[in-house]
Order: C-alpha cells, then sequence, then structure tokens
C-alpha cells in the first residue's frame, strides 16, 4: 500500500504543472514549424495514409502503459454493465455530430457574420462537421489515464467506437454536409485503428501475463507499473510539439480566424463532455466509466478529421485549417476537464 501511495505522489508531482508544459510544447512545436521547416519537413516524409509515423509511435508510447493495466478477463465482463457503453455510443453518435453542427452554424453564420464571409463559413462548418462524427481513439487512452479510468472498460469503449466509424461516420457526415458520395480514407481509419488499439492492447496483454508469470502479481502492480508513469505525459508533450511544427506556419498566418473557430469548438467539447458525464451519474455509473466516456465524447479522432478533409477539399482548404483548430483546442480544453473530472470524483461516490 505504501508503494501505491508514493507512485501517486511522484505522479502528482509530475504532472502538477502539466498545462504549462503542454503549453511550451506548443509553442515551441510552432516556432520550429515557422522558422526551422526543414524538422517537420523531414518528419513528414514518415508517413503512411495520412498518418506520422513518428507521432504513431509516441502515441503508441503514451497508450501502451495504459494498456499494461488491461486484465483481459475483465474485459470480457464489461458486457455485466453496459450502461457506460450506451452512453458513448449515444453521445458520439446521436448527439455529438449533430450539436456540433448546430453549435459551429450558430457562430459562423450569425455570431461571427461581420468577420467571416459566407463561403467562408461554410467551409469552417464542414471542417467542424468532419471533427464532430469523428470521437477519439487514440488521445483518450492519456485522459483516461490522467482521471484513473478504469483501462479494461476504456478499451471497449474506444474498440465499439471504432466498429461504429466503419458505418456511421460516411452517413453522418454526408448528411451533415449535404452532398452525396462522401469518401473516407479506409487506409487511414483502418491504420489508425491498428496502431493505436490493436498493437498497444497486444503488446499490453503479452508483456502483463509475461512478467506475472515471471515475478508474480504483486511486483507487476506494485513495482514494474510505476516504471511507466512518466512514459504517458512525455509521450505526450513531444506529440505536441510534433503536431504543431507540422502546423506552425498555418496557424501563426491565421490568428483571427483561428480565434474565431475555436469558440464554438471549445462550447461543443465542453458541452459533450457534460452530457456524457451528467448522464453516466443518472445511471449511478462508477466514476472509473463515467469520466473516460465524457472524454471520448468530448474529444476527436483529428487525424481522421484531417485526413478526410485533405482528401475531400485539397490540404490548402479553408476546411483543413478548420479541423487543425480541432487538435489546437483539445489539448487545452481536454487537460481542463480532466482536472474538472478529478474534482467532482464525490458526485460518484455518493452513488456507490
Amino acid at each position: 500500500m505504501a508503494t501505491e501511495e508514493g507512485t501517486t505522489a511522484e505522479i502528482g508531482f509530475f504532472e502538477k504543472n502539466l498545462s504549462v508544459w503542454v503549453i511550451l510544447c506548443m509553442v515551441a512545436g510552432v516556432l520550429v514549424g515557422k522558422f526551422v521547416p526543414s524538422v517537420p519537413g523531414t518528419l513528414a516524409r514518415f508517413e503512411y495514409a495520412h498518418v506520422s509515423i513518428p507521432m504513431a509511435v509516441l502515441i503508441w508510447l503514451m497508450i501502451y502503459p495504459m494498456m499494461l493495466k488491461v486484465d483481459f478477463t475483465s474485459v470480457k465482463n464489461v458486457g455485466k454493465n453496459p450502461k457506460g457503453l450506451y452512453v458513448t455510443w449515444v453521445t458520439n453518435w446521436l448527439i455529438k455530430p449533430f450539436t456540433m453542427y448546430g453549435i459551429a452554424a450558430f457562430f459562423f453564420f450569425v455570431v461571427f457574420k461581420s468577420f467571416i464571409p459566407a463561403s467562408l463559413a461554410k467551409d469552417y462548418l464542414a471542417g467542424a462537421i468532419l471533427l464532430g462524427a469523428a470521437p477519439c481513439t487514440a488521445m483518450v487512452f492519456v485522459w483516461s489515464h490522467l482521471t484513473k479510468g478504469n483501462p479494461a472498460y476504456t478499451v471497449v469503449q474506444v474498440a465499439t467506437n471504432d466498429l461504429i466509424i466503419l458505418v456511421a461516420f460516411t452517413p453522418i457526415v454526408a448528411f451533415l454536409l449535404g452532398v452525396g458520395g462522401v469518401s473516407i480514407p479506409w487506409a487511414t481509419l483502418i491504420l489508425s485503428v491498428i496502431l493505436f488499439v490493436v498493437i498497444p492492447l497486444a503488446a499490453g496483454i503479452v508483456t502483463r501475463n509475461a512478467v506475472i508469470k515471471r515475478r508474480g502479481e504483486a511486483w507487476f502492480r506494485e513495482t514494474f507499473i510505476p516504471k511507466f508513469s512518466g512514459v504517458t505525459i512525455a509521450g505526450l508533450l513531444l506529440t505536441l510539439a510534433i503536431l504543431f511544427s507540422f502546423q506552425g506556419a498555418v496557424i501563426l498566418e491565421n490568428p483571427l480566424h483561428i480565434a474565431l473557430i475555436a469558440v464554438p469548438l471549445t462550447i461543443q467539447t465542453f458541452l459533450v463532455f457534460f452530457i456524457a458525464y451528467f448522464a453516466s451519474r443518472l445511471l449511478k455509473l462508477p466514476h472509473d466509466i463515467a469520466a473516460p466516456a465524457g472524454m471520448i465524447g468530448a474529444s476527436n479522432f483529428f487525424e481522421l478529421a484531417v485526413a478526410v478533409a485533405i482528401s475531400l477539399f485539397g490540404s490548402g482548404s479553408p476546411v483543413v485549417l478548420a479541423t487543425i483548430v480541432g487538435v489546437l483546442v483539445e489539448v487545452p480544453v481536454m487537460l481542463t476537464l480532466v482536472r474538472i473530472a478529478n474534482r467532482t470524483v464525490g458526485w460518484f461516490r455518493l452513488h456507490g
């Protein structure tokens, strides 16, 4: 027990100023992208199906420590308490895309009418729609980790969401964009699922079983797992630095419109989180299921959204800019939601 308390204190100290480190890494990435473009230019060469391989490796490092905590037998038991899955599915597919459309349209066409021409507003709305129809696959494991989410349940929440994306993403986007024949880059989607869910989950299960077999479950839990306490955060910070280096010039050249696009995206993120979070509370779900449910709904599968925007509208389109702003907004807002979730654990203990 003493070991667990020490680990918690160590993690708390490392994460204490996480927001500051996040901002510094974002700023550093933007400056590198603007003034040393050869760095992101070189990294961009290592890409397949619009997925950056260096970023994929870092995201894998973020996810792997959480996957180590997944007891596969507990994954099979998730079906005994499916209410958390229902919250995730309803929030992501029956609520989120449509609230994103409504909020973004209201701001782009009404509130910001004097600042954004109608033709540009239409493009920004398309980008927002792509973000709203693509729930998170990879980064949600980081948010779940930071809120002490149930790792086994989070895996199932994400995995089932990925299956729904296969059939629901295209028709929802086509309907909201008002056009037919919307295509989806299947290679991007399939590769992302394999990289961000299948491989780290398999690696985590293999490692867990091998270590427990050799050293025992107590040693695995109290000694082996704490060794990875800083890996997730380090991976997050390096990922942000690389991600923002790719978009440094774009961000610096469009400060006003980036700020305007960020407003509805931020409101939408908070709204969807609290819809899922309060629904979980009403259903008397434990906090370690409720917090990830809210995080999955609030965050976006921005790799997919950006890839689809590029394939449909071209890399220089304002639609792509809107999806990039989604990346810019997501991390600071999600860190705020993590703090809110961690400070409201007591709401769920009341229902224990």
